[in-house]
């Protein structure tokens, strides 16, 4: 009786941890469209991003370090995973659950970049890293396709801010 008890309660601290634990969700082209062409006067960064990308995993807590930075400001940061589908619950929510990522992230479920990365940005290679920085309101844009330091991404994001 005593190890079931034990047993319970164990399940339900696992629980509760993974119900608090960051979660990420699926989504298709048009979803990713409709984000980006927003109008609001909300300046988004928005990094594209893979688990097996060093450059990427290199740079990602510099956006987290955005999120909590400009928290009081109308600055969104989203982190787009470019990796399958198939390997979320495998590979990429625990990879965001491990580096405790605080910024939201979604998997982009589209397996022909062909057909979409120029939707994104014509200027888009496909290469990864790249991060937009946008502000519809404000009709300014900026691509990179590039990894960031900390400083070359806040200097970024301060041209959008002044």
């Amino acid at each position: 009786m005593t190890r079931l008890r034990i047993l319970g309660v164990l399940a339900g601290v696992l629980l509760s941890v993974s119900a608090s634990a960051q979660q990420v969700s699926v989504i298709k082209l048009p979803e990713l469209q409709k984000r980006l062409n927003r109008q609001s006067d909300t300046t988004y960064v928005v990094n594209f991003w893979a688990t097996w990308c060093a450059p990427c995993v290199k740079e990602l807590p510099y956006f987290d370090q955005v999120n909590t930075t400009y928290a009081k400001q109308k600055v969104k940061v989203l982190l787009v995973s470019m990796d399958y589908a198939s390997q979320l619950e495998k590979k990429v929510t625990p990879f965001v659950q491990k580096r405790n990522l605080k910024s939201e992230v979604v998997l982009l479920n589209e397996t022909d970049p062909n057909s979409w990365i120029d939707k994104v940005d014509p200027k888009w290679s496909g290469a990864l890293p790249f991060t937009l920085i946008f502000n519809n309101k404000q009709q300014k844009r900026a691509a990179f396709e590039q990894e960031f330091t900390q400083r070359e991404l806040t200097t970024q994001l301060q041209k959008f801010l002044q």
